[in-house]
């Protein structure tokens, strides 16, 4: 079994007022940002333009630009999931990227179930996962500024 590398990427798609969020098929009660771990030899940007291409068929061509904010989160690994990981493995680092598009668009999904743009309060409330709005919440601290 090849084991995950403890490093993903999460990829914040959004508008000047709005987020995109994702709902898991695994935990439908879950909403999120498009999120990966890197493969073996991957750098972060290839890692987050795989991901974000694999997760909703949006592709770095046609002007669309991706970009690595310089945030990362060190996160503790659920147990259920620390057995995809080499023994002893506890912690994960993701980093965080943005793609700002100029309005919302549908993406074409092949790991969620469903798909919604909300107003970047809305996306933070809605966001499942600590690290997620933490990345929303420096998105609207940027649009204040």
């Amino acid at each position: 079994m090849a084991y995950k590398h403890p490093e993903s990427v999460l990829i914040l798609i959004h508008t000047e007022e709005q987020v995109l969020l994702l709902q898991r098929q695994d935990n439908p009660d879950f909403w999120q940002s498009v999120t990966g771990s890197l493969e073996p030899g991957e750098t972060r940007f290839e890692a987050a333009a795989r991901e974000l291409e694999e997760e909703t068929g949006l592709r770095l061509d046609n002007g669309l630009r991706l970009v690595e904010t310089g945030h990362r989160v060190r996160f503790e690994i659920y147990p259920r999931w620390r057995h995809r990981y080499r023994p002893g493995v506890t912690h994960n680092w993701e980093y965080e990227f943005h793609l700002h598009l100029p309005g919302p668009r549908e993406v074409c999904l092949t790991e969620h179930l469903s798909q919604c743009w909300l107003p970047l309060a809305e996306a933070r409330e809605q966001a499942s996962s600590w690290t997620n709005k933490l990345a929303i919440d420096r998105l609207i601290q940027r649009r204040q500024q």
